[in-house]
């Protein structure tokens, strides 16, 4: 029996692909946006945004969000290639470094959301207690954003030390 080493390969990068995938997407960044990294990752040398596309069986636009999305974050950089008009990326050149300032940029925006939106609440039930509201769920949930606040703005805090950012 002869082991095609070829087709192990094959199946091999396309199982990680969509591992990369749905990593991505329970992480909130979409499963696009893991496909294609993981996809460049471990292809040699850059590919066009047809390739990708073709590769992958994603739209062209799909690819193009995405591939701008992981440049904006650091884990692709784009290339050009003499007298061809297409764009082509490839994974960062130290993609260990970009993925822990990707990482941490995104847990950062994510607490920064969250925490709009408990003051934005808390500004709300606020409202309605100096309206003459006193009503007990109000408080309780009143209390319950506050701990929550705490919580939000200490991650917020940990994430932008720069002792954490080092233990990466």
């Amino acid at each position: 029996m002869k082991i095609n080493l070829a087709k192990i390969a094959a199946e091999a990068r396309r199982r990680l692909i969509e591992t990369g995938g749905r990593t991505a997407q329970e992480l909130g960044l979409g499963r696009i946006v893991g496909q294609i990294l993981v996809y460049l990752y471990l292809s040699d040398g850059e590919r066009s945004l047809d390739r990708i596309g073709e590769d992958l069986e994603l739209s062209k636009a799909s690819v193009s969000i995405a591939a701008r999305q992981l440049e904006s974050m650091g884990f692709l950089q784009r290339t050009w290639k003499r007298g061809d008009r297409k764009n082509y990326f490839r994974t960062a050149d130290n993609i260990e470094t970009a993925f822990k300032q990707g990482l941490l940029t995104f847990l950062f925006q994510k607490i920064r959301t969250l925490s709009e939106e408990l003051n934005h609440v808390n500004q709300l039930l606020e409202n309605e207690f100096q309206k003459g509201g006193n009503h007990s769920d109000t408080q309780f949930l009143q209390r319950r954003i506050k701990r929550a606040k705490l919580l939000s703005d200490k991650a917020a805090v940990l994430i932008d030390n720069p002792f954490f950012q080092i233990g990466l």
